[in-house]
């Protein structure tokens, strides 16, 4: 039941749907509103190409767009979650180019983690085995993290003379775990286990290999069933206040909160509530 006046939001260009996508370098499907991407390269654990960067950005930015995407579940076929950038077809080849071709490339990997921020879905990771390098910042940049107790976590950028200061590692990781957990990750590019990861908050929760996709698959199911509009309206203020003072964020959330009581979703949570019933959302 709708209760505000106002049509549904049909501007021209601005919907469009992502059931049917056929990715070409990893695996993408959507089931009731939940979207699974895996990585899908399991004989070499899972790494990640010039290709593959890509259609990350490019996917990531076309779910603001997304009409029948209110979740997205990432992971990596078989035991492991994703290795970094692929040896041979990435590392090799970045040996040989230029600044500005090398520039181009670090701002290509940046733009996946400014996407995969700035889509309204949560976005649910769901780790076992290898999770290294730039797997480890795809699972930084989701907003939730489910692992297992024999996942490998590596910020392992220095163990290839490089700086730990990769796709928004300083600014994100030390938000998570703390600055001096951070810190001593990224500059040794040890490896974390799942039990660790999840005692200094990187994992939400560990799960079984068996279970761990279908745990995250059941988390990102049942954020569906809430209120959808509103979910991204947390995730946008979950981003922005990162930039922001205290005086700032109040006033932007209360802004944010006046937005989503003028939506259907809100009156129907009320008159729910006043029926003694479950409210059902329709993300409107």
């Amino acid at each position: 039941m709708r209760y505000l006046p106002g049509e549904p939001q049909q501007l021209p260009g601005n919907r469009q749907g992502l059931a049917n996508y056929e990715a070409r370098h990893f695996h993408f499907s959507v089931k009731d509103c939940v979207a699974t991407l895996t990585l899908n390269r399991p004989e070499r654990k899972n790494p990640l190409t010039f290709d593959s960067y890509a259609e990350l950005r490019d996917l990531f930015r076309a779910l603001a767009y997304a009409d029948d995407v209110n979740a997205v579940v990432v992971t990596g076929a078989g035991d492991n979650f994703c290795s970094g950038g692929d040896v041979h077809e990435i590392i090799g080849p970045l040996t040989k180019l230029d600044m500005p071709g090398l520039l181009a490339f670090t701002r290509m990997t940046g733009d996946v983690v400014k996407a995969m921020r700035a889509c309204p879905q949560p976005v649910i990771a769901a780790i076992d085995g290898v999770c290294a390098g730039a797997g480890a910042i795809l699972a930084l940049a989701s907003d939730i993290r489910f692992g297992t107790a024999r996942s490998k976590t590596a910020f392992l950028f220095t163990r290839v003379g490089l700086a730990g200061c990769d796709m928004g590692a300083c600014a994100i990781l030390p938000r998570i775990i703390g600055q001096g957990r951070a810190s001593e990750l990224l500059y040794t590019g040890r490896a974390m286990n799942g039990e660790e990861a999840e005692r200094w908050g990187f994992f939400n929760r560990l799960s079984t290999p068996e279970t761990v996709l279908a745990d995250a698959q059941q988390f990102a199911a049942d954020l569906v069933r809430g209120p959808t509009f509103a979910h991204g309206m947390t995730k946008k203020m979950l981003q922005q206040e990162w930039n922001m003072g205290v005086d700032e964020a109040i006033e932007a959330e209360a802004q944010a909160q006046a937005i989503c009581m003028m939506t259907n979703d809100f009156h129907r949570a009320y008159h729910a509530f006043v029926a003694k019933q479950r409210p059902t959302f329709e993300g409107d």
